[in-house]
C-alpha cells in the first residue's frame, strides 16, 4: 500500500491547529443561531448585537471556506469539503459546490490573475440602463455589484444551457433556503429584515478586503479555459499582492477576519493555515513591507471610489509612502465565493 492510500491518523491537518480550528468552527456555528434569536428578540440591544454577531459569524464562515480550499483545516480532502459545504451554507455561498469554489480560487493562485465566469462588466455595456443602477444604488452605499454577483450563481444554471448541469445545486439549495428564510419571517418578520441587513454588511466588509488584495489582470473565462501567462511569474504575483491587515500594532484585531490581511504572506506560502499567518509575515517582511495598505487609507479610498470602482477598467495604481492608498480603485467581482 503507498504511503498515500494510507488513512490519516488524525482529524486536524496540524495538531497545533486543533484548538485554534475546533473553537472558530464552534464560534461561527453556535453564534451564526444564536444570532438569529438575537434579531428576533424583543430588545433593540439585543437585536443590534444579532447583527454583529450575523456578520461577524459569516465573515469568518467566509474565509473558513478558504482555508478549506487550501486544504490547511483537516489532514484530509474529504474532511476539508464537508466542513467547506457547511461555512458555505453559513455564508449564503452554497448555491455552488464547495468543488467548484476551490477550483476557481486555486486558479487564481496558478494564474496569478483574477479569473472570473461570469462577465458582469459585458453585461454593463450591453444594458447600459443596468450599470446606471449598479452605480446610483453603490452611490448610496448599497453592494449591487456584489448582489448581482451573488445571485448570478443561483440564475445562470436556469438560463445559461452551459451551466445547465449546476441546475439541480443551485435549484436545490435555493429551494432550502427559501423554506427557511419563509419560516423565520414567519416566527419574527423583524428578524428577516434584520438578516437581510446583515447580508448587506457581510457583502461589504468582503468586498472592502477583496478590491484591495491584488492589481491582478481581471479575465472573463469558462472554468477551464487557461489564461496567457507571459511576465506573470512569483515577483509579478508579489509586485501586484497588497496585505491590508485591519491592526499591524495589535495583530490579534486581526483574528476579527481570520489573519485575511496577511495576503502577501499567503500568497507566497498559500499551504500556512491562518493561524500562523502573523509569523509567517513578520518571517518574510519583518516591519519593513512597503505593499502594507494602512487601514484608514483604504476606507477613505473605498468610499471615495465607491462609484467609480462598478465599471473601472482597471485597479488603480497603489503608491508608496502617505496616502499610498489613495489611488487605489478596487475590484469587484474577485470574491471567491462569486467567481464560478
Amino acid at each position: 500500500m503507498s504511503t498515500q492510500s494510507l488513512p490519516a491518523t488524525t482529524l486536524f491537518r496540524e495538531p497545533e491547529g486543533a484548538w485554534p480550528n475546533t473553537l472558530v468552527l464552534l464560534w461561527v456555528s453556535a453564534g451564526w443561531l444564536l444570532s438569529f434569536a438575537w434579531m428576533g428578540a424583543g430588545s433593540a440591544w439585543l437585536n443590534v448585537g444579532g447583527i454583529v454577531l450575523c456578520v461577524h459569524t459569516m465573515v469568518l464562515a467566509a474565509y473558513l471556506i478558504h482555508e478549506a480550499a487550501h486544504y490547511t483545516l483537516f489532514a484530509t480532502p474529504v474532511a476539508n469539503r464537508r466542513v467547506g459545504e457547511w461555512v458555505a451554507f453559513i455564508a449564503g455561498a452554497g448555491y455552488a459546490s464547495f468543488e467548484r469554489i476551490r477550483h476557481m480560487h486555486i486558479r487564481h493562485h496558478r494564474d496569478r490573475a483574477d479569473v472570473t465566469c461570469f462577465d458582469f462588466k459585458g453585461l454593463m455595456i450591453m444594458h447600459p440602463w443596468l450599470r446606471q443602477v449598479l452605480r446610483s444604488l453603490e452611490w448610496f452605499y448599497i453592494p449591487a455589484t456584489e448582489i448581482l454577483m451573488h445571485a448570478q450563481v443561483i440564475t445562470r444554471p436556469f438560463f445559461v444551457a452551459s451551466q445547465r448541469r449546476h441546475l439541480p445545486r443551485a435549484s436545490g439549495m435555493l429551494a432550502v433556503r427559501v423554506a427557511l428564510l419563509g419560516a423565520l419571517g414567519a416566527w419574527s418578520f423583524k428578524a428577516l429584515l434584520l438578516y437581510a441587513v446583515a447580508y448587506a454588511v457581510l457583502l461589504h466588509v468582503l468586498n472592502f478586503f477583496d478590491a484591495f488584495h491584488h492589481t491582478f489582470e481581471q479575465y472573463f473565462v469558462e472554468a477551464s479555459q487557461p489564461v496567457p501567462m507571459e511576465g506573470r511569474d512569483r515577483t509579478y504575483e508579489q509586485a501586484n499582492t497588497y496585505s491590508n491587515v485591519i491592526s499591524a500594532q495589535w495583530p490579534w484585531l486581526n483574528l476579527l477576519t481570520l489573519n485575511f490581511g496577511y495576503h502577501n504572506a499567503h500568497h507566497e506560502r498559500a499551504a500556512v493555515p491562518w493561524y500562523r499567518l502573523p509569523v509567517l509575515h513578520r518571517e518574510l517582511y519583518g516591519d519593513t513591507m512597503t505593499n502594507l495598505m494602512p487601514l484608514p487609507e483604504l476606507l477613505r479610498a473605498w468610499h471615495r471610489h465607491r462609484v467609480r470602482r462598478v465599471d473601472s477598467d482597471h485597479y488603480g495604481a497603489p503608491a508608496t509612502g502617505v496616502g499610498r492608498a489613495d489611488s487605489f480603485v478596487g475590484a469587484h467581482g474577485v470574491s471567491f465565493l462569486t467567481v464560478v
